[in-house]
């Protein structure tokens, strides 16, 4: 469990700043990324996907992905739906692995091609040869406020998935505002009742900015005692199975947000500059964080 003022932030845009673009970055382009992010302090990295590669071509690489970076002195996270994933990530030494099922039957049988239930059940099979083969599990609930199919997700949705989850032996659970469409209320319900159910789990958040509400929402997960947050350098990404997602709240705003709020991250703003122009250069297109568009020096922004 992180101290109260440590704030641990898994940077996720090798796999979900990647997934959405047109663009197919060469494998030994994503690993020297990866590299460069551990060098500017990140300890958590989301790094591909055991995915469909037909449906998600930029994940058709994440077992070399995960194994080139296997030596890496920092926690590896890939995304698992089902058995089959299961075994492509044991087969590539990924030692830690995250489902990802998504909250609203909407959303599910778009993302995974499967109704909640369905996915669950598919979850569960791949857990138990996970857990045999000592994988470390932890789990997403994917449009845990809001669905770009069924509206808005009752609390009690997520909590009957997240009761699931918790018997395939998760100690970190995230809720994910999937379209970026949640306010600090919707998260503040939905929170407070999944923390008062599941005292035993620790929670994160996995938030995107399509409406400008990300950094509200950061402030509004932290005075709820969360302290792990997704972020995707340079507000990257976007679910190419939720219409109109925006990208994730960026890793250099929140870093900036978050030390300039007197949290501690382990993450060094001055070298995030040099990496967000490295992954502006894989894309080929200017990334939309405030940082980004603002362009000053971190002198300027007095960042802690």
């Amino acid at each position: 469990m992180p101290a109260d003022d440590t704030v641990v932030v898994t940077e996720v845009s090798l796999r979900d700043g990647l997934q959405i673009e047109p663009v197919i970055v060469p494998t030994d382009k994503k690993v020297a990324f990866a590299h460069r992010l551990v060098d500017a302090g990140f300890t958590q990295l989301e790094v591909g996907a055991f995915v469909n590669a037909a449906k998600v071509p930029a994940m058709a690489d994440s077992a070399e992905v995960v194994h080139q970076l296997g030596d890496l002195p920092v926690t590896l996270h890939a995304l698992v739906f089902n058995l089959k994933g299961a075994q492509r990530a044991i087969a590539s030494g990924c030692r830690n692995v995250r489902f990802v099922v998504s909250a609203s039957d909407g959303h599910s049988h778009a993302n995974a091609g499967a109704s909640t239930s369905e996915a669950l059940d598919r979850v569960d099979e791949a857990a138990e040869l996970l857990r045999e083969n000592d994988v470390h599990l932890e789990a997403t609930i994917a449009t845990a406020f809001v669905c770009p199919f069924d509206g808005d997700t009752p609390v009690e949705r997520v909590l009957r998935v997240a009761e699931r989850l918790m018997r395939t032996g998760i100690d970190v659970l995230h809720l994910a505002d999937t379209i970026g469409a949640a306010s600090p209320g919707d998260l503040r319900r939905t929170i407070s009742a999944v923390s008062a159910e599941y005292t035993n789990v620790q929670l994160g958040l996995h938030l995107h900015n399509t409406y400008g509400m990300a950094a509200a929402n950061v402030w509004e997960g932290l005075q709820l005692g969360i302290r792990r947050f997704d972020a995707a350098l340079g507000g990257l990404g976007g679910c190419p199975f939720a219409p109109g997602a925006a990208g994730n709240i960026g890793a250099d705003d929140l870093v900036h947000f978050l030390h300039r709020e007197g949290f501690v991250t382990g993450v060094q703003p001055d070298r995030l500059a040099g990496a967000r122009e490295e992954l502006t250069q894989l894309v080929g297109h200017q990334l939309d964080s405030a940082l980004a568009r603002a362009n000053k020096p971190p002198a300027m922004l007095r960042i802690a």
